[in-house]
């Protein structure tokens, strides 16, 4: 019987490598979001959706001034910050070149690594403590802040790919630089761009303490974009460490939503990145 060589034996056991660390990747995030899921489906009905917190000691209620609360907070954050990073990845196309792009390169990746309760605090100097109040505003300023660098990298990337052919063709037709960078790079690098999007999205869907310093939270509904406002992220951690039972059991279907969320929100960016490549 012919032995397997040194060679067959180095792929089985580099491939047995991958397959173990590819599970030991999956494994804590299938355990996750399972417990996840039973812990908070029996939790969820048509009443957490449409109604706010129940006060202390009764039963019932929900998250929906949590949810829209959220919403509120992504579409103002994304007011701020996607076309700071869209038009700040353009620059750094265009004039890549030069010294203050290398400055912006690198303001962004540290920006990056940032812990997002620094992001916190930094907007509560800006915000809170001018206004005198926790607000909306200040809430989407922290949450902008932690999407600017997302955007602005993976745009960078994105539009690096279009060829350099497009844009010598529309400047050979005299179309202006400014122009050609947003009719015709920009345009052609649309699902790549919306990919960077969506997944600094779904990365601040999920934070909570950048909201600790600006937004705080509210029990009730928000009438106005000066006060304190809730969020799903705030409202699950209030009520994870409350002593309530019904509280957590709120906390533990917020958590299923909020993942879920996150969870179509990176598939959605994967799609569109594999349409892309593929295309």
């Amino acid at each position: 019987m012919r032995m397997p060589s040194l060679r067959s034996l180095k792929s089985a056991l580099m491939t047995f490598f991958m397959a173990a660390a590819t599970v030991a990747v999956l494994l804590p995030l299938v355990i996750i979001f399972a417990h996840i899921v039973k812990m908070g489906f029996s939790s969820l009905s048509p009443d957490f959706f449409i109604h706010i917190p129940k006060p202390t000691g009764e039963s019932g209620g929900g998250m929906a001034n949590g949810m829209a609360g959220s919403c509120i907070l992504i579409v103002l954050a994304s007011g701020l910050g996607i076309p700071v990073g869209v038009f700040g990845a353009m620059y750094l196309v265009e004039y890549g070149g030069s010294r203050i792009s290398n400055v912006i390169r690198f303001a962004a990746d540290v920006l990056s690594g940032v812990p997002s309760i620094i992001t916190g605090m930094v907007a509560y100097t800006l915000m809170v403590v001018p206004m005198k109040s926790f607000s909306a505003l200040a809430g989407a300023v922290a949450l902008a802040l932690i999407m600017i660098p997302i955007v602005l990298r993976t745009t960078e990337e994105q539009l690096k790919m279009v060829p350099d052919t497009l844009r010598e063709a529309s400047l050979a037709l005299g179309v202006p630089l400014w122009r050609t960078s947003l009719r015709v790079t920009l345009r052609s690098a649309t699902k790549g761009v919306m990919t960077g999007i969506l997944l600094a999205i779904a990365r601040i869907s999920g934070e909570t303490a950048p909201l600790l310093f600006t937004a705080l939270g509210n029990q009730f509904w928000s009438k106005k974009l000066t006060e304190p406002i809730a969020a799903m992220p705030l409202q699950i951690f209030n009520f994870a460490i409350s002593p309530y039972e019904d509280w957590h059991r709120l906390a533990w279907a917020g958590a299923l939503v909020l993942v879920t969320l996150m969870f179509a929100l990176s598939l959605t960016a994967r799609y569109l990145g594999r349409n892309k490549y593929q295309s």
